[in-house]
This record gives C-alpha cells, structure tokens and sequence, in this order.
C-alpha cells in the first residue's frame, strides 16, 4: 500500500495514519476478505420428512474461478449425531429477474425415500428425483418445455407438472426477431442488449416484461400453463384431470375462510384451519399500515380467532406455518428495535395460549428472505441462523424447550474469522427528531487517537450482512481497513418520496453525530453506497447535504431519461410513477420533478460518486452520470448481462473490490499498488485535482484531500 502526497503537514500525517492503521489490518491474522464474502455458502429451504426424522436442505455457493455457482441437495437426520449426506447436485441455481436465487422447493416422497425438486442441468429444467440414502438422482420428466411448476399426490405414486413453450418454440422465436428485427412495444425492456441479454431461469434469454412493474419474463413466457401427469412406477404420462391441477396449498376457501386484505396465510394440514396476516392500524403517511394482525380462520368450527396475547401486540410478525398434527401456529416476529433479530412463538389456537419457543441473534428461518420460514417438525425445527459475526449454518430447535444444537456448518472457517477479527454490534441512536434507528456497526481496527472514517449502506440489514442491500460494500473488510462501517436498517416507507429520502437523511446525520460524539468517527469523512432505494437515498443526501466525501451507488434515481426509456410500458408505468414518486410527466410536473431528479439538482452534488451498474439499468441514469462523469465528479463501470441486484461471482468480486479500493481514496487517501490499478488511481487522481480546483474556485470549504 502507498499513499500519495498532500499540501500541509498536518494532512500527511493524518493520512500517514490512515495508512499505519491499514498497514495493521491488512495483516491482521484472521481478517475476511472479500472473496470470503463472495464465496459464502448458503442454504435454502429446509424442509422436514413426513415423519418428522430427516430435513432435506439445498447449499449454494459461487465459484470465482468458474463465474458460475454449485448448488448441492443434502438429507440430515433431525436428532443430531450425523452428517448430512449429499444426494444430488441441484443443478444451476433459478434467480428472479432482479437476479435474486429463487426459493429451492422440495417435496417428500409420503414413505422419506425420494425428494422431488426442479433443476436446470444441461440446459433444460426438470423434476428431478433424488435417493434419501445417496444411491442417486434422475429426471422424472423429460418434457421438451422447460417444467414450472410441480405436485406429488398424496399416495406419491402421480407426479403432476405444468410448462409452456418448448424450449425450441422458444428459441426459434428469438432468432426470428432477430433475423427480422424487434419490434419495440410497451413489453420490450428498452435500454440493455435486445437479443438473449439477461439470465432468465438460468439462460440468456430475449426478454419481455411481466405483469408486475419491471419483473421479466422470456419471449413466449405468457403461454399459459399446460399441466400433464407421469406415473412413477410406468412412465406413462397422461393430461391431468382438472382435479389434478395443482391447487394452492394455501389458498382460502368458502365465504369465512379467509381475508380479502390479508397478505400472508398458511392452511392447517391437520383440521384444514387458516392462519393469516392481515396489515391493521392507522396509515397516515406510510404506504403500509402499521401494524401486523395474526389471525385464525376456525373452518368447520365458525368464527375467527385473533391473537391478542403480548408477543401478538404491535410486532412485525414475518412468518407463520402449523405444528404439524396440532392447533398451534408457529410465527416469526422480526424486531426493528434488536437490529431485525428474530423470535418463534407457538400459538395453541384452541387455548388461546402463547409459549415462547427461542430467541435469534439475528436471522432464523429458512434462509435469507427475513419471511421464510424454518423445516417443521411436530417436536423441532430446521433453522437458518445467520447473525452479523455468524454466517449462515443449519440448527436444530425443539419446540418445547428451546434447546439449540448446530447440525450443519459449512461457513465454519469464515465464522472463525469473523469472531476474531472485526466484530459487528447492532446500533441503536435517534435523529433530530427523536425516532430510533438500528443498524449493525463494524468498528474500524485504529492504531493511536486518530479517528477512523465512516462508510454508511442504508436500506436492510438482516443476519450476516456481507455487503448492504445487494452485497456490494464489504463492511468487515472495509473496517479491517480502517474504515468503520455501518449498515441501517430504513424506516418504514413514507407515502412521500421526499419524506422518504429525508428519513434516510435524517438517520445518517443522526449516526454521523452518535457516532462522532462517542469519538468513534471522523464525521468530516464520510461515505455512502445503496443499490436501488439505497442508491436513491445515496443520491439524495450528496444532494441536499454536506455530510459526505464520497459515493457509490449501483442503481438509477428517477430522471427524464429514465421516464423516457420507461414511458413506452406505458398506463401501468405511469401509474406507479404516480404511486411511488408522486410524478407526472416531467412538463406536466416540473416542481416534483426539480425536487427529486438529481438530473436538476447537478450543481447541489459535491461528492464524488461511483456508478456501478448494471446493463439492464444503466442507460437510465445516463443524463445526470455524464454531465457528472464530464465534470470530473463521476466515474462508472457497467457489467453485461446483470439484472437489478448482480449475481455473477466475477462481477460481485470485483464490486467489492471496486468500492473497497473508492473509499480507501477519497476517505484516507491511500492506494492499492496492485499493477492491475494503475489506470484506475491515475483516473481518480484527475478527479480529485479537479474536486479541490473547483472547492478553491468557489471560495468553498475545502475537503479535507485538498
């Protein structure tokens, strides 16, 4: 490491600081480093046996060297004492088309001997069948449509399956756009590569728009379903009956046996009862109600029975799913006042009784999506625990004692390293106005009194944060750096895009003087990364604020050129337009959009900022990055085929390695001498020279670089 020379003694030896302290954490026995961060295991959907003794669970994990992922199939016994034993490959894992790894879902065979699921292998998705004792896996279908969706009935001797399109139908139709031209309409995504551009269930694929705002689907992805049934014994395969077509486990049935607003439920296996969560209370300028209602749907018995009990009492319950063989609903509240930890209960529905089941550091469910829930069992569950100093790893909990025991740790070695090197803590201060905001803390290593700056992500922070919303800031390793570094967790969302920004506003400025005044910080170095609303609060705060030295952000903020590449969607996009921002058209709302757009607010923007964007989202900031980018305040990076949030191993790596090497220059001045970065620093040097030249040119206050 090198640093570069500044005007000033004092400048230098602040900096020479900063380096000493980076020096030290660099060689810090045990620190994570980001390809750690990259290459973490984690696990989906433990799902327990019929009879209650075996849970099947799915790892993934990235392979830098291969840009690709392995994802693998185990069976464990539930009692503890055993290994889990590998049964099958799972195959290239399905995202959403924000990039984001879908739920694995297993089904049992009634007997334990067989797990059903879907894997994409050699470029078709199947239901592939796999041996509980490790003997092996085989398609069950071998349809030439890539399979949907699927159920096992009830004997386990039918198997029934949906798909659409064949994949030749599929192909076919892209080449012909191709060869013929696309025709540009309100289903094309405008502004990313055309043809085969984006990962749709694991192949590049000519993509459309779905129903629900920027959601994708592939050419022929509107087909509807055609569901066909395979006899396991035979092979034969038949059109299902429609009795067979598979039904929504949970949906409600009857005139009482559910709710019209509720948005969560879960139906009883045992007596057929519903579980529901309905959102309750005064709205006032949230665009959600307050509060969350668990309640009970008594079918056959009549009536509803809400929980009233106190862990029912205004808690953000996330979760709920049946004790199986039982009248009690086990349910998940995750606590915004414990940095997002979460509690089980089991609520005895015939008693009215509520007993406490076990208390999270932080995560525990069925994976990383704060509402999945655990394997279940009629005496445990298979849980998900992952917290800010433990990465993910699989749990026994039994039901009625609480009694917690590991039964698979892959991350180990990473978890050995985080115990021994930066340690997280959950934060909790108030803003100028007295809210609380939570968030975890990982304390910069320090050489001496010199104060560490600050790097700040806001959006979530659930379990082993890696890198903010999105994993693209590794926070430990920032603070094995030298640079502190804070994930907060947002306020609930105001109806008002304004008032929305402003709290993630008004929660930096109050952890800045927190922190500051615990002389935890340097307040006057300061910076701040976020993808999608992270990125616009990001954008927000360089532009109505002084607080920070530089940015990195990943997503767009709303702009005229992201209303332009947006408009041809059409009524539904400018609908939400309205709902989300409260914006018009740019000349029939010209105030509304003044006061969002950084596209008009370009003279307000003092702080560097690092793009590093997607290509299905980066043309949309274009008419605010370029004039930034011109000027000497911007620099950006776009890599290929990544949606939303990138999932591609090479690309996270060198995200992280990216925004490491952005903060470690604007906030202490030092540089990497890796070889590789030569252009790379002699850019931002540019950038920096021409920050101070126009501070000095303004009579402003310098930062503290110049």
């Amino acid at each position: 490491m090198t640093s570069v020379s500044f005007q000033g003694t004092t400048r230098r030896l602040i900096v020479l600081g900063f380096v000493l302290g980076a020096l030290t954490s660099v060689h810090h026995a045990n620190a994570i480093n980001s390809r750690e961060l990259v290459e973490i295991i984690d696990f989906s959907s433990p799902i327990v046996s019929p009879a209650g003794d075996k849970v099947a669970f799915r790892t993934e994990q990235a392979s830098i060297e291969r840009n690709t992922y392995d994802t693998i199939w185990y069976v464990q016994g539930m009692h503890g004492g055993s290994f889990p034993r590998r049964v099958a490959d799972g195959g290239v894992p399905l995202r959403d088309s924000a990039g984001i790894s879908l739920p694995a879902v297993v089904v049992w065979s009634p007997d334990g001997r067989w797990i059903y699921y879907r894997a994409r292998v050699d470029g078709r998705i199947d239901v592939w069948r796999a041996a509980t004792d490790g003997s092996g896996a085989q398609p069950i279908t071998h349809d030439p449509a890539d399979i949907r969706d699927f159920a096992l009935d009830q004997n386990g001797k039918v198997l029934k399956y949906s798909v659409g399109a064949t994949r030749e139908e599929v192909a076919a139709a892209e080449q012909s756009e191709y060869d013929l031209g696309i025709r540009m309409d309100e289903t094309v995504p405008i502004g990313q590569g055309l043809f085969r551009s984006g990962s749709i269930e694991g192949r590049l694929a000519t993509q459309r728009y779905d129903k629900i705002w920027f959601d994708r689907t592939s050419l022929l992805g509107g087909t509807p379903d055609r569901w066909k049934a395979v006899d396991l014994s035979t092979g034969a395969i038949r059109d299902p009956s429609s009795s067979m077509v598979r039904p929504n486990p949970n949906a409600a049935d009857g005139p009482d046996a559910g709710r019209s607003d509720a948005w969560r439920m879960a139906r009883s296996p045992h007596n057929g009862q519903v579980a529901l969560l309905t959102r309750v209370g005064e709205q006032g300028g949230l665009r959600q109600k307050p509060d969350i209602e668990m309640s009970v749907t008594r079918v056959g018995r009549g009536g509803v029975r809400v929980c009233t009990g106190e862990p029912c009492k205004r808690k953000a319950i996330t979760g709920i799913q049946w004790r199986p063989n039982s009248d009690e609903v086990l349910f998940t509240v995750t606590d915004p006042d414990a940095g997002m930890a979460q509690s089980i209960y089991r609520w005895n529905v015939e008693s009215d009784v509520i007993f406490p089941v076990v208390d999270f550091d932080g995560l525990g469910n069925g994976g990383r999506d704060i509402s999945s829930n655990c394997g279940v069992s009629s005496t445990a569950l298979a849980c998900v625990t992952a917290g800010a100093n433990q990465p993910p790893r699989l749990e026994l909990v039994r039901l009625t004692t609480g009694e917690r025991r590991p039964l698979f740790e892959p991350n180990a070695a990473l978890a050995h390293s985080s115990a021994s090197s930066t340690r997280a803590r959950t934060l909790r201060w108030m803003d100028a106005k007295g809210r609380v905001f939570t968030g975890q803390f990982y304390p910069a290593h320090r050489v001496g009194d010199v104060r560490p700056p600050l790097f700040v992500s806001y959006y979530r922070c659930t379990g082993f944060v890696r890198g903010g919303m999105g994993d693209e800031w590794p926070l430990a390793v920032l603070a094995e750096h030298g640079i502190s570094a804070l994930c907060i967790n947002s306020a609930p969302s105001a109806f008002d895009a304004v008032e929305r920004y402003g709290n993630g506003l008004a929660a930096l400025d109050g952890a800045i003087r927190f922190l500051s005044a615990q002389g935890e910080i340097d307040s006057s170095r300061v910076g701040m990364g976020g993808l999608s609303f992270g990125s616009e609060v990001a954008i927000w705060v360089a532009m109505n604020s002084s607080l920070l030295s530089a940015v990195s952000v990943s997503s767009t903020s709303v702009s005229p050129n992201y209303y332009l590449l947006s408009s041809l969607k059409g009524e539904a996009f400018f609908r939400l337009l309205q709902d989300i921002w409260g914006l018009g058209a740019p000349d029939a709302t010209p105030e509304r959009w003044h006061a969002l757009s950084p596209v008009h607010n370009l003279d307000k923007i003092d702080a560097p900022i690092l793009f590093q964007m997607p290509e299905q989202e980066y043309m949309q900031a274009l008419d605010y990055a370029i004039p930034l980018m011109r000027d000497g305040r911007a620099d950006m990076y776009v890599f290929p085929n990544e949606p939303h949030q990138k999932f591609q191993p090479r690309h996270k790596l060198a995200v992280y390695q990216r925004n490491l090497d952005w903060f470690r220059f604007w906030l202490q001045g030092v540089e990497d001498d890796d070889p590789r970065k030569v252009e790379q620093y002699e850019h931002w040097r540019v950038m920096r020279s021409h920050q101070c030249e126009r501070t000095a040119a303004a009579d402003a206050s310098s930062p503290w670089y110049c």
